[in-house]
């Protein structure tokens, strides 16, 4: 049911994820063209097939199409199947059986309706102004019988096609890894331009600035459930008809993974869940799109295993299943591989949609607190794969750490505070440090802030500003509020630090530095649009 089967998308999953983009002009036909309208009325059509006595299975046609769909659902029915290739609705003519079974075409689902009842289901795609169409049947026998106007095609087991055999990797760390990760960061140079000067640098780079050009093309107010916006840690929508919201986020940070499959992966599933939590979600689920060089070469085999590792180890600790993922291998160019992505997805729940948070800062006077640490600033270990260290230095270098235990408490008092009313914004550290996230908070709120600690002292000012230590979350909370905070976090063992105040029309860290909002707003909201112009930048 859906779409008509044309060539696009054929060897979608397999001929992109082992060629590269750019090697012929027949991989052109690979890429699938969607229609969103389609997709969410085949959606909604197949939802309601569901209460229909009649439908007994469901299955979306994903990578390898019907082929994989047809299977899939052969091999849990315990049963055989044929499949009648000429009675697939087509756009395109002259294609081969071939074509048929492996395009990739979207918006197609299979349903297995038992034999008799598909009045029902024709009437109801019908209503929906879809096309339904019989395509095969299900029979004794294990095998998947491929016909085409009568004549026959194939026959294969279908366990042939389902119980492939499983690589076993035994690769070890390679010995440029350590190197990189056993780096001396003292060796790291103090930048030549002022505290000022890089922060702005920061937040224009691409990483970092606003991604408001990318997400205005879209209408994220449709059906007018969204409660946070893009642009926040996570997007949060009501549900309709309840009190709840769910909230939603996506990270990873390759150079992290890089560094350390493990530990970054670890990190992409803690940060994807904090950007959760900083608005007072639970997180309830994740999912994966692992995206990876040639995994026929040690490297990348250990980069995927260990990465593999790192989820299981921080969806453990949250205590959160992995319930779907996507895997895309061999991207890589004249034979040098992306660094390891595999990009986390995170699904969280608030039981009280309007008991939520954001990351603007709100109100002039509102006390700066600083979850997951009693300094307001990092040091120099911070820098590990930082934003900074490449931006400024050009060196992707470091050990990077993650305290899993600290994290999940960290999260579970930012949740119970935001949930009891007691926090004005909240707002995870990541990319860029804590300069970065306190601009961030300002420029959102529009509203400056100052921090009292000269990030000089003591430290390093870059590392201390710029370095990414996880397991941290920055909150401004009302005066009042702040005992209440603290006796939250002292109950999970969380150490915090009072570090700022909010207010003002500038960014000021201890006496010595400080930067006008308006000079910071520019520079973030300006820097995505900047770095991806065609035109010359002045």
């Amino acid at each position: 049911v859906g779409a008509d089967t044309g060539r696009d998308g054929i060897h979608g999953a397999s001929g992109l994820a082992s060629r590269t983009f750019g090697e012929q002009a027949e991989m052109r036909s690979a890429v699938q063209v969607g229609n969103p309208f389609l997709e969410k009325v085949l959606i909604e059509a197949c939802l309601e097939a569901l209460d229909l006595p009649g439908v007994v299975g469901l299955q979306d046609c994903g990578a390898a199409g019907i082929t994989s769909a047809a299977i899939e659902m052969a091999e849990r029915s315990g049963m055989g199947l044929q499949l009648h290739v000429d009675r697939v609705p087509r756009r395109e003519e002259g294609m081969t059986p071939y074509e048929v079974m492996l395009s990739e075409s979207q918006e197609r689902m299979l349903l297995a309706v038992t034999h008799g009842k598909e009045g029902p289901v024709f009437a109801l795609f019908e209503k929906w102004d879809l096309d339904a169409t019989v395509i095969g049947e299900f029979e004794n026998g294990r095998d998947v019988r491929i016909f085409d106007n009568g004549s026959a095609v194939s026959s294969t087991p279908i366990v042939t096609l389902t119980d492939a055999p499983e690589y076993r990797f035994t690769a070890t760390k390679p010995d440029w890894l350590k190197t990189l990760q056993n780096a001396d960061m003292t060796a790291t140079p103090m930048p030549e331009a002022t505290p000022e000067d890089v922060l702005l640098k920061m937040l224009a780079a691409p990483n970092i600035a606003s991604k408001f050009p990318v997400y205005r093309q879209y209408d994220y107010h449709v059906q007018t459930n969204t409660v946070i916006e893009p642009g926040g840690d996570a997007a949060v929508l009501r549900l309709k008809g309840t009190k709840r919201g769910i909230a939603l986020s996506t990270d990873c940070n390759g150079r992290i993974c890089y560094l350390d499959p493990n530990v970054g992966t670890a990190i992409a599933v803690a940060e994807a869940c904090r950007n959760l939590s900083v608005t007072g979600a639970e997180p309830i689920a994740l999912t994966d799109g692992l995206n990876f060089g040639n995994p026929e070469t040690p490297d990348v085999q250990f980069q995927l295993t260990e990465a593999i590792a790192g989820m299981t180890r921080a969806a453990n600790a949250f205590g959160i299943p992995i319930v779907s993922g996507n895997a895309s291998l061999y991207n890589e160019t004249a034979g040098t591989s992306i660094y390891p992505t595999p990009i986390i997805g995170a699904l969280g729940v608030l039981d009280d949609v309007e008991k939520h948070s954001t990351i603007g800062f709100k109100s002039e006077g509102d006390v700066i607190v600083l979850l997951g640490s009693d300094s307001a600033w990092d040091t120099l270990e911070g820098l590990a794969g930082s934003e900074y260290l490449e931006l400024v230095h050009g060196r992707v270098e470091g050990q990077p750490v993650l305290d899993l235990d600290l994290e999940v408490r960290v999260q579970a008092v930012c949740r119970d505070a935001v949930r009891a009313g007691l926090v004005a914004s909240a707002h995870d550290l990541s990319e860029g440090g804590m300069a970065v996230a306190i601009a961030e908070s300002a420029i959102t709120g529009g509203i400056g802030a100052s921090i009292s600690e000269s990030p000089g002292d003591g430290n390093r000012w870059d590392a201390a500003m710029f370095g990414e230590s996880q397991s941290r979350i920055l909150l401004s909370v009302s005066s009042g509020n702040l005992v209440e905070i603290e006796t939250l976090a002292a109950a999970q063992d969380v150490p915090t630090a009072v570090i700022g105040a909010v207010g003002g029309d500038s960014l000021s860290f201890g006496d010595s530095i400080s930067v006008p909002l308006n000079d910071a707003s520019d520079a973030w909201k300006n820097g995505f649009s900047a770095a991806t112009s065609d035109q010359p930048q002045k």
